[in-house]
């Protein structure tokens, strides 16, 4: 994805990422509003989500949960006692003119995460995570902008990494390790299209060997991978470009910190606002909500119930059904994937060439369709037939891969009967 490659020589990119899901909870943070995606504008509200005066906060349980289910999955420290705090903003999507957040105390300290990086597996570290919730959203129409207040107190963790980033690759694995474990606990549906998840990426070089950081630019949100790449290369090259045409220009001078959005026609960042600071947003303890205390019982309660996370069914694939760690890798990054991969596994035993078939071959036909095999009505057992057929030298590897075609053509039907409909894929008997 990188289209700047000289650009590493002499210096040093550091980046940090700010993720932003929206948690699957059945209401939001702090009402009982629904909360669901794509419904009619302002059918989800309530006076707590317009901030009508008197109306008062109170948080779910449900999205607390979810949070610690998150946070042990990553390793971190859940603190026990965690504030909200008020961070006081001008916009007309957020109605209390102040987001409800977790700035001083938040829930989740710590914690990291394993990617994999040119067939290379990298830890990152994560600073901390946080509650809060979500702003409305704005709508342009040709003559006047309105504002569906559906998506106002939704709730959101906020994963903040340590600036540990090197790369737009890195950046990019760092964010499908983190949608994966989202995805295993049942967090989020992590819908990138529909603003579910969303990555700010703060941006900033220096000369290799240097101590310190120097100004950083904020990419806001992105919402796929291939653009923060783009973004994080596109931004890289800048930077170094500018110091490298003001090398008498004391550094502090020739960046200064500001909050961009990536173009992806022009292919560019584009300035929105100059860089605000902690201080500009008035942060102080919300004071119509009390301390988020837990207890230590409710916490390993919830670490009961933690389910097999994408790392450690990558290292059962290796170790106990022989996949290779590339193979493993694929399959346990996508836990739709990775599920109609065991449904196969229940009547077929060769992982190797199911993997095959579920990596290659039917995504090589689905492709100019944009659908994943666990999106189509191609069942696993069906896929487990074929591979068994072929196995059982029933049918040979250029039949098969023919059944495939029509597997994909008439989803649902079964190999035997794509033989029996199509009788010039009868294997024939050479033996003769």
């Amino acid at each position: 994805m990188s289209t700047h490659k000289h650009h590493h020589s002499d210096w040093e990119p550091i980046i940090g990422l700010e993720i932003h899901v929206e948690l699957n909870t059945k209401s939001k943070l702090f009402s009982s509003d629904r909360n669901h995606f794509g419904d009619e504008p302002n059918s989800n509200i309530s006076e707590v989500s317009t901030a009508l005066p008197g109306s008062l906060p109170v948080v779910n349980a449900e999205a607390v949960q979810k949070a610690v289910q998150f946070g042990l999955s990553i390793g971190s420290t859940i603190n026990l006692v965690s504030q909200f705090d008020r961070k006081s903003y001008f916009y007309p999507d957020c109605p209390r003119n102040f987001q409800i957040t977790q700035f001083y105390h938040p829930i989740i300290s710590g914690g990291s995460v394993v990617a994999v990086v040119d067939g290379q597996e990298k830890e990152f570290k994560i600073s901390h995570a946080h509650i809060e919730d979500d702003a409305g959203m704005l709508k342009h129409f040709s003559t006047f902008a309105g504002v569906d207040f559906n998506r106002a107190g939704v709730p959101l963790v906020e994963i903040v990494s340590e600036p540990c980033i090197h790369t737009p690759k890195e950046a990019s694995a760092y964010c499908m390790a983190i949608k994966a474990i989202l995805e295993y606990i049942d967090a989020s549906d992590c819908n990138m299209e529909e603003g579910s998840l969303r990555f700010d990426v703060n941006v900033s070089v220096r000369k290799k060997g240097e101590k310190g950081l120097r100004n950083k630019i904020e990419i806001k949100n992105m919402n796929s991978f291939s653009n923060l790449e783009l973004a994080i290369d596109h931004e890289i090259y800048r930077q170094i470009r500018l110091y490298e045409e003001n090398p008498d220009k004391d550094f502090k001078h020739v960046l200064e910190q500001a909050t961009h959005r990536w173009n992806p026609d022009k292919g560019i960042t584009e300035e929105m606002r100059k860089k605000e600071y902690a201080n500009d947003y008035r942060y102080f303890p919300e004071p119509d909500l009390l301390p988020l205390v837990l207890t230590q019982s409710y916490v390993d309660e919830i670490q009961k119930t933690l389910p097999e996370l994408p790392l450690q069914k990558e290292k059962r694939y290796v170790q106990s059904l022989g996949l290779t760690p590339y193979q493993a890798f694929f399959l346990a990054s996508d836990k739709k994937l990775a599920d109609y991969f065991e449904v196969c596994l229940k009547t077929c035993s060769n992982t190797k060439n199911i993997a095959n078939w579920l990596m290659v071959e039917f995504p090589g036909r689905l492709k100019e369709m944009g659908l994943s095999l666990p999106q189509t009505a191609i069942l696993p057992q069906h896929i487990a037939q074929l591979v068994n057929m072929i196995d059982a030298g029933t049918i040979h590897g250029k039949i098969a891969k023919s059944v495939a075609d029509e597997m994909v053509a008439a989803p649902g039907i079964t190999p035997q009967e794509v033989l029996a409909k199509n009788p010039h894929l009868q294997p024939l008997n050479d033996k003769a």
